[in-house]
């Protein structure tokens, strides 16, 4: 009975936030109080009940990271926000939205941080897996990010 009770709280947790994560992901990446908003959201979730949501509180502790005042506040948020996304692809790697939320990091991670080991693997999961992809929000999410995206050659984003 446990077993159902959490697969159903899963279930209502991922259907409750996705669509507005989705959404408001793309607004935070240069809009601190979003970024917060987003981390408030995000908070109680974890692995166990919604690795992907787990994933997206990864990617927002990077963006409190670009946001952070101090040098200090950065690194701590960046290294924990990596280390949320790196548990989240490691625990469903098969997942399109985990490789394309750390894809989206990485991406977009400064140099110095040496945060790109994954990004050519992740791009190329993507490409082949794009059109299994049943999700249409997650699939325009995906394509708008490829678009502008310089870690796609511009023939890869042909079919997009």
């Amino acid at each position: 009975m446990k077993l159902v009770l959490v697969g159903f709280l899963s279930f209502f947790l991922f259907f409750i936030h996705i669509e507005e994560v989705r959404k408001l992901y793309p607004e935070a990446i240069e809009d601190a109080s979003m970024t917060d908003n987003l981390n408030e959201l995000l908070a109680t979730i974890t692995l166990e009940n919604n690795a992907v949501l787990y994933g997206y509180k990864g990617a927002v502790f990077t963006l409190k990271a670009k946001h952070a005042k101090t040098a200090k506040d950065k690194k701590e948020f960046f290294q924990e926000g990596v280390a949320i996304i790196e548990a989240a692809v490691a625990y469903k790697p098969e997942n399109i939205e985990l490789r394309f939320i750390r894809l989206s990091v990485q991406e977009n991670a400064p140099k110095i941080v040496k945060y790109h080991n994954a990004l050519e693997a992740d791009k190329n999961y993507i490409l082949e897996h794009f059109s299994e992809l049943k999700d249409g929000s997650l699939k325009k999410m995906i394509q708008k990010y490829i678009k502008g995206s310089k870690a796609f050659s511009d023939t890869e984003k042909l079919g997009f």
